[in-house]
């Protein structure tokens, strides 16, 4: 009888920490190795962590919503399924005392906050009414104090949840939500709520409370009454819906790369007559031989692929006062997830693989994509991104670069349209397939000529597509 304990793992180069979605398993399931026991969100990709020993789940240490650093305890697996049965009634009778004991690890967050029914969560009101110094902060709950303008004196005085009274982001959003109300001095501790009022030493006296909130509580602005306690509609008709987790993370990258680099767009009209007859040609055999769709995002792809190896000076990123050439080719394809929301799987070395290739490649990122199974790996490493917004019948669009990135293009809806056509007979009209190029490049290091030679270079691939092309 053996206890295994499961631990956070490393999911990507940078990722430190992650959120726990959802517990696939709960206390006394079997376990098999390799077996997805949870989903963690970080800041890069949502995924299942799989069993690394079979076995009975024995105890859950972490609940779903806490931030947990890599390498931190998770879960307990008994290994011999017999003994964790006759231990289990053992097991359960000391799960409030091990979870409401305090973890002296410094890495450890929040763990004591997973156990609500525990009383000694909370702290008492002496730590709660003065400062702690050296109080330790996790790196999130000190970005979100930066974005939400809390003084550090504003932190040290609010009430953690945490192990040894840790503030946890819980406590911190709880804050937030509250219109961050000033917290009270020493000398006046705030009037309880409800739920931990029989832990309050003294209440503050009536004469106190007025007096604190005339000296301390500023006027709250509309930004922050507006963010925190949003106006309920008037006339009812009106649905307030909180940001998931991605789009909140998407909604301040955009920011971030809207700040950081000065956008320019270009465009470019391409005839790609000839690349749609080849995959109307091709399209119904490829899909009886290999069961997949054969789409017209490869063939971008390709064509990107070929103008970087021409232009390398747009697969580039900015570090300061440096520019880091890019050796590599991975072209990252921007794929819309049922939520609404988007991801950007990478195509990596998308210069080494031919056209089957890159139709498998594409094929298996959009499908794991949607199904929330891409790997961290999936996402890292970009140099270059392509958004199709012509698949949502969109003629052109001006993309928002994928930071570190300095450029990225979206390609619009192929549509007919009458042309004039050059013979050694004479000119005709016919019947052509367009399609527009929009070319978002960052004005700090892509000039006009680069950004517009680039565009018109991927134009000229997708024009010059040879029709003999065999996939």
């Amino acid at each position: 009888m053996a206890r295994v304990e499961m631990t956070m793992p490393k999911m990507g180069e940078s990722i430190m920490e992650g959120t726990v979605l959802k517990w696939l398993k709960q206390v006394g399931d079997t376990i098999e190795q390799d077996e997805s026991v949870l989903e963690v969100a970080t800041d890069k990709v949502d995924t299942e962590v799989p069993a690394l020993h079979a076995g009975v789940l024995q105890e859950i240490l972490v609940q779903e919503g806490d931030v947990v650093p890599v390498g931190a305890p998770i879960a307990i697996v008994e290994t011999d399924a017999a003994g964790a049965s006759a231990s289990a009634p053992a097991a359960a009778a000391e799960a409030t005392p091990q979870a409401s004991a305090p973890d002296t690890s410094d890495d450890e967050e929040e763990a004591a906050a997973t156990v609500p029914h525990v009383p000694h969560d909370t702290p008492p009101a002496s730590s709660v009414a003065s400062p702690a110094a050296g109080r330790f902060y996790s790196p999130l709950v000190l970005s979100i104090a930066r974005e939400e303008g809390i003084s550090l004196a504003d932190l040290e005085q609010l009430p953690g949840t945490g192990a040894e009274g840790r503030v946890t982001k819980k406590d911190i959003l709880d804050y937030v939500a509250d219109g961050k109300k000033p917290l009270a001095q020493p000398q006046a501790a705030p009037a309880p709520t409800p739920a931990r009022a029989s832990q309050a030493e003294t209440p503050a006296t009536p004469a106190a409370q007025p007096e604190a909130k005339a000296t301390t509580a500023p006027k709250p602005t509309a930004t922050t009454e507006s963010k925190s306690k949003p106006a309920p509609s008037v006339s009812g008709n009106d649905e307030l819906v909180e940001m998931d987790r991605m789009r909140k993370m998407i909604a301040q990258r955009m920011i971030d790369s809207k700040r950081i680099s000065p956008h320019v767009t270009s465009f470019v009209e391409a005839d790609v007559t000839e690349l749609v007859n080849w995959r109307n040609q091709h399209k119904d055999a490829y899909k009886k031989r290999t069961g997949e769709n054969l789409t017209f995002t490869p063939l971008f792809i390709q064509a990107i692929a070929r103008a970087i190896q021409d232009l390398p000076n747009i697969n580039v990123s900015v570090e300061g006062d440096y520019i880091i050439k890019k050796r590599d080719i991975n072209i990252g394809v921007a794929v819309a997830l049922p939520s609404g929301n988007l991801i950007v799987p990478v195509i990596h070395n998308a210069d080494q693989l031919n056209l089957n290739g890159l139709s498998k490649r594409v094929n298996d990122l959009a499908n794991r994509a949607r199904q929330n199974k891409l790997k961290p790996e999936d996402l890292e490493g970009g140099t270059y991104t392509v958004s199709n917004v012509g698949s949502f019948g969109n003629v052109m669009g001006t993309p928002i670069i994928m930071q570190p990135q300095v450029a990225i293009m979206a390609v619009g809806a192929i549509k007919k349209k009458p042309a004039v056509i050059e013979t050694p007979q004479g000119d005709l009209i016919g019947i052509r397939h367009f399609m527009f190029l929009s070319h978002s490049y960052d004005h700090r290091v892509v000039d006009g000529s680069l950004g517009g030679m680039f565009v018109r270079k991927v134009a000229d691939y997708l024009e010059q597509f040879d029709p003999n092309t065999t996939i």
